[in-house]
């Protein structure tokens, strides 16, 4: 990473974007206290994430991509020991809202390895939800899900507007245009871009490549 910076304001849902190997899970790495910068510094709603990683995660819910869930459980066994892991008060009113805002409360009592893959990638958004954390940071969110999944789900980070702050990583670029206040682009680890889709009458498929395409071989320039 070279000097990335940026931020996202309360209540804001952001797009943060790049071609593979750019640098997105380093950085979301870091924002989550899973990697800790080598310089520069983070900050998680105004807190030190390297001197008080604890207290900064506690401000924030965490959605890698390929959710990892214990397949065997039922949804709300395994929402509620998530819940008793981060230590969060009143586990069974926790579990039930977080089951509404995911929009899963229908498969409450299923066992989470017969779900659909948009199911379970619901399941990951209530336990990101469990603690009610005012950020969520979402990587790859709807990735293997077909298009009335991605569909349902785009509705529901659309409904944490002005709610929750959203940082969401994704290649799927009708997705950010969808849901997304504004996008940031890095390519091999530098910002590129922190626009607002939609401003520009060139279309954020038309700006993504423009940034980020590899030179041709051989080209010194």
């Amino acid at each position: 990473m070279n000097d990335v910076s940026f931020r996202v304001e309360p209540g804001e849902i952001v797009g943060f974007l790049g071609p593979n190997g750019a640098g997105k899970t380093t950085t979301l790495r870091m924002l989550t206290g899973f990697l800790a910068p080598t310089s520069g510094e983070v900050h998680i709603d105004g807190i030190d994430a390297v001197k008080s990683s604890i207290a900064a995660r506690a401000r924030l819910g965490y959605m890698p991509e390929g959710v990892p869930l214990y397949r065997e459980m039922r949804v709300f066994e395994y929402l509620r020991h998530r819940a008793a892991l981060k230590g969060v008060d009143a586990i069974t009113d926790a579990v039930d809202r977080s089951l509404e805002l995911a929009g899963v409360t229908d498969a409450r009592r299923r066992i989470i390895g017969q779900l659909s893959k948009g199911y379970r990638q619901r399941v990951g958004l209530a336990e990101a939800l469990l603690a009610d954390p005012p950020i969520l940071i979402l990587d790859e969110p709807t990735s293997g899900l077909d298009p009335n999944q991605v569909r349902q789900f785009r509705e529901l980070v659309r409904g944490f507007a002005r709610k929750k702050t959203v940082l969401l990583s994704t290649h799927i670029l009708s997705e950010v245009e969808a849901v997304c206040d504004r996008v940031i682009i890095i390519r091999e680890g530098e910002k590129v871009a922190d626009l607002v889709p939609g401003d520009s009458e060139t279309s954020l498929e038309d700006v993504f490549a423009e940034l980020t395409a590899s030179p041709p071989a051989g080209d010194a320039s």
